[in-house]
This record gives C-alpha cells, sequence and structure tokens, in this order.
C-alpha cells in the first residue's frame, strides 16, 4: 500500500497557504497501519459530541470487509470532491446503481459543499481523508493529527448539511494507534484498503482494471481517487469494470462499521 506523494503535494501547493495548515515536505516513509497495533493511552482532543448528538464510538480497528458479506466489494474514492472528476465519477455509479465511500479531504469540502451534497444524495457514503492529504502525519504530533481529523470531520459535515463522515483513512495509510482511537471516538471507523489500483499514477485503463482483476482475492475494498489531476483513466476503468464485477456475481457495498 504505497503513500501517494503526489497527492500530498498537490494538496500542499492549493491549499496550504490559504488556510495556514503546516504542510511537512514529503519524504519517504514506511508505515505499519494495517497491523492493528494498539496501545494503552487514549485521545485527549477528541471533540465533545454535542447535545443531542448521535456520535457513538466504533471499533478503532482498520476495516476492510464488506457489509455485502462474501462476495462484497467496498468501492472507495479518494481525495475530492473535484469539480470535474467528481461529477463523472457520480454519474458512473448512477448508470450502474453502485454505490460507494467518498473519502474527502477538508478543504475540498469546503470549496465545494454542492459536490459533497450531490454525494449524500446519491447514498453514497462519507469518509474523513484530513485536512490536507499529508501522507507523513502519522511522524507529527498528537495535536496535528488531532487538528487533520477534527477540523475536516467538521468541514465535510458543514459541507454536506450536517451529514457526519462515517469513516476515516489516514492519507497514503498513515495511520497511528492514537489517530484510529480518535477517528473511533467521533464514529469513524479507520478505513484501510486491500486493492490499490494505481489510479493516481495513471498507467492506463488496461493497467488499472487487470490491477483490480488480478488483486480483488486480497479483499473487498477498492482504492480509486477522483481528483489530484486527470481521472479520465479512472472514469473509464470504472465503466469496464462495474459491469464486469457485477456479471461475477459480485455485489457493491459499504465497509463494515
Amino acid at each position: 500500500m504505497a503513500r501517494h506523494g503526489g497527492g500530498r503535494s498537490w494538496y500542499g501547493k492549493m491549499i496550504g497557504a490559504a488556510l495556514g495548515v503546516t504542510v511537512l515536505a514529503t519524504g519517504a516513509s514506511v508505515w505499519t497501519a494495517q497491523a492493528g497495533v494498539t496501545d494503552d493511552s487514549s485521545p485527549k482532543a477528541s471533540a465533545p459530541a454535542a447535545p443531542g448528538s448521535d456520535v457513538k464510538r466504533v471499533a478503532a480497528t482498520i476495516a476492510h470487509a464488506s457489509e455485502k458479506g462474501t462476495r462484497g466489494i467496498n468501492l472507495t474514492i479518494d481525495d475530492g470532491p473535484d469539480p470535474v472528476w467528481t461529477p463523472q465519477v457520480l454519474d458512473v455509479l448512477r448508470e450502474y446503481d453502485v454505490k460507494a465511500t467518498f473519502c474527502m479531504v477538508g478543504t475540498q469540502a469546503q470549496a465545494h459543499p454542492d459536490l459533497v451534497k450531490k454525494v449524500v444524495a446519491a447514498g453514497h457514503r462519507l469518509c474523513d481523508h484530513t485536512v490536507s492529504h499529508d501522507t507523513a502525519m502519522d511522524k507529527d504530533s498528537r495535536a496535528y493529527q488531532s487538528r487533520q481529523i477534527l477540523d475536516a470531520e467538521r468541514m465535510i459535515t458543514k459541507a454536506s448539511g450536517g451529514v457526519r463522515p462515517m469513516y476515516y483513512r489516514a492519507p497514503g495509510g498513515a495511520f497511528t494507534p492514537y489517530s484510529r482511537k480518535l477517528a473511533a471516538s467521533r464514529g469513524m471507523r479507520p478505513l484501510g484498503w486491500n486493492v490499490d489500483t494505481k489510479d493516481f499514477e495513471r498507467p492506463g485503463t488496461d493497467a488499472i482494471v487487470a490491477t483490480v482483476e488480478r488483486e480483488l482475492p486480497n479483499g473487498p475494498t477498492l482504492l480509486f481517487h477522483d481528483a489530484g489531476g486527470d481521472r479520465t483513466q479512472t472514469v473509464e476503468a470504472l465503466r469496464r469494470l462495474l459491469p464486469r464485477l457485477k456479471e461475477q456475481g459480485h455485489t457493491f457495498g459499504f465497509p463494515v462499521r
């Protein structure tokens, strides 16, 4: 599961100065997110639930399984919303009656609330993908991790008109035991992936399709992107894959919570 360093650079250029968010220089770092490591310390920076809120703590382990069971597939779409590509992805999903989980960057949600609302109205779920897509945030302080997660949660919830994200995905898989517990305390299940389609690198539509077909036995959660550059190949790959996977007996749903 590779870190998408290019994504971090793109978001740093677009939004870092505007929001005063410090984006660390991209560097090679190794992460251990999927190990499910825990520690005994509990998050202390979790935002309190408002009176009457339905926020309920969920499991802090990283989810991969599908609510649809063994033949289920979780389609996850990262880094948006984007005014060019998110509508095209939504069109394909609507055409094949497929629901997906959109892992949104907080500043993108803030900039395009109309798209966040369209995602929700179409029956898809929201996922917190932090404020600035910092793929090295696991190396920073707990206070920084808290700001990245909780500020994005607020941005996405406001943009959606009050619908909260149900999952948290660390950029590039940069989870920590602390960030997982913090997200879980806010009702956001940490969300991993099993198949990295590499669509972010634009390897060609054929290559994206082949990656999914080859690696799907690894597990049900597929990683795609709807922002960060030209996503033509992503849209075309989805157009090919969705009917093909349905013909093979798969159903599309959401990750477990």
